[in-house]
């Protein structure tokens, strides 16, 4: 299920940093899986990579914010 952006605003940089990745790898996975033909549930891609997105944005957000601070 896809992440609400509230869940994820609350989150510390460094613990956004591990859902990140954690993020990535499952997406790796999920396109290997595509790959070979066995993925039954296709959209979640399409989750994962705006679940990464949004990470993403926060991220960048918060390094914004401490660089102006």
């Amino acid at each position: 299920m896809a992440m609400k952006i509230d869940e994820i605003k609350e989150m510390p940089a460094v613990e956004l940093q591990a859902k990140g990745r954690e993020l990535r790898e499952e997406l790796f996975q999920l396109n290997m899986q595509n790959s070979q033909g066995l993925l039954e549930k296709p959209h979640r891609i399409r989750d994962l990579r705006r679940d990464i997105a949004k990470v993403e944005t926060l991220l960048s957000q918060k390094r914004n914010e401490a660089a102006a601070a």
